[in-house]
């Protein structure tokens, strides 16, 4: 305001110069770098207000015909509230979904805007999500990812509600299923264990509303395996049988699950209670929540990962049913069977492997490794390759001994 009203101050001394000398003020402008039209703009502010005419004038328009109504934007505050972790891109995508007229829905970038207006966008998170290079199988139903989310307490902290004591202490570890190609949550259950009896029942019900998958990631943490890399257990020998392939991540590397993962941390923030955690009443009010927000999550919630569509839109229900009776076990006659014992070993070429004893009683093929090496053979349960072994030295090269 000060150099503003300097500049004035001078300009106007020298056009009143008795010489008329209009060549001063331009060399004012070109000294202070300043248009002689902005300059001839403070004159006129100046003689007619004073120095506090020097001000910056607003430059907002006096009409915006293309300004968001407030109608939507109040759409756009009902939505953010009642998905509080969905940000611009979701909002837009899910208001079109909606069947707004798309020349009324706000771009993401307005919606940002509206959010920052009412307070409903932390700015610090902001910054945190960056676009990730993502892969995917080609069809749905070729993989699905499994995992149990942490589990957490069940009872006793909601007002007002009497929970017994057995419920206090009991805690609920959920249950997640996701296709791999359309992020679809198959399944979302809220068991009270993390036993094969459990998990398995809940895959059947999957199974018979959906069909079954071609494979099955998991980690190496019981029901589906043990510390040991590849090691099988009844859950996965049953899985096997009903000829899905199961495949594990890598030991300590949560990544290989990582579209899981994520799927746990949505949970987490829109229905669990984020860091603080929230308070369940007893079994079946979580279920309830976990159908309800599951509904959202799959035909409303639109997903960036597939460029705002919902996961419902991507998903196809498998064309293989579920077999009410295990299929028999069948091998090729080249192959040579060996039945595997109680503990879990079986016998050949003079030689005693151990596989895993999820496998007791049950055939196992021994084939041809198909290298220049005749000393290595596979070891296949159904279709799926479990072992292999050298023969010459008697020893399992695979999976790795411990």
């Amino acid at each position: 305001m000060s150099q503003r009203h300097e500049l004035v101050v001078l300009a106007i001394a020298a056009d009143d110069d008795a010489a008329g000398d209009r060549v001063n003020v331009r060399e004012l402008c070109r000294r202070r770098g300043v248009s002689p039209k902005t300059l001839y703009k403070w004159i006129k502010r100046y003689k007619s207000g004073g120095f506090e005419a020097l001000a910056d004038h607003s430059r907002k328009p006096h009409h915006s015909p293309a300004r968001t109504s407030d109608t939507d934007e109040t759409r756009v505050v009902e939505l953010r509230r009642a998905h509080p972790a969905w940000g611009g891109r979701k909002i837009s995508r899910r208001l079109e979904d909606l069947g707004q007229e798309r020349d009324r829905v706000p771009a993401p970038s307005t919606v940002t805007g509206i959010l920052r207006r009412h307070g409903l966008l932390d700015p610090e998170q902001s910054h945190k999500h960056a676009p990730m290079t993502r892969f995917e199988r080609e069809r749905p139903n070729d993989l699905w990812q499994m995992d149990f989310k942490g589990h957490f307490p069940l009872g006793g902290s909601v007002a007002g509600a009497k929970a017994d004591a057995d419920v206090r202490q009991r805690r609920c570890h959920p249950l997640t299923v996701l296709d791999d190609h359309s992020r679809f949550c198959v399944g979302l259950r809220a068991c009270f264990d993390e036993q094969e009896r459990t998990v398995k029942g809940e895959l059947v019900a999957l199974f018979r509303a959906y069909g079954m998958p071609t494979a099955i990631l998991c980690d190496n943490g019981p029901p589906w395996g043990w510390d040991e890399p590849w090691c099988h257990t009844i859950l996965s020998m049953w899985l096997v049988r009903l000829g899905i392939r199961v495949a594990h991540g890598r030991a300590r590397h949560p990544q290989t699950q990582g579209k899981d993962e994520r799927f746990h941390r949505t949970l987490k923030a829109e229905v669990l209670g984020g860091a603080a955690g929230r308070a369940f009443d007893d079994p079946a009010h979580v279920q309830r929540e976990f159908d309800r927000w599951r509904e959202v999550y799959n035909l409303r919630r639109p997903h960036e990962a597939l460029a705002l569509a919902t996961p419902a839109t991507r998903y196809r229900q498998s064309d293989r049913p579920y077999p009410e009776s295990p299929p028999d076990i069948e091998y090729a006659p080249a192959d040579a069977v060996r039945r595997v014992n109680k503990d879990g070993y079986f016998c050949f070429g003079g030689g005693r492997y151990k596989i895993s004893q999820a496998f007791a009683r049950q055939p196992v093929a021994v084939r041809p490794g198909g290298e220049s090496d005749d000393s290595l053979m596979d070891v296949f349960f159904c279709q799926q390759k479990v072992a292999r072994i050298d023969v010459r030295n008697r020893t399992r090269v695979w999976p790795p001994q411990r």
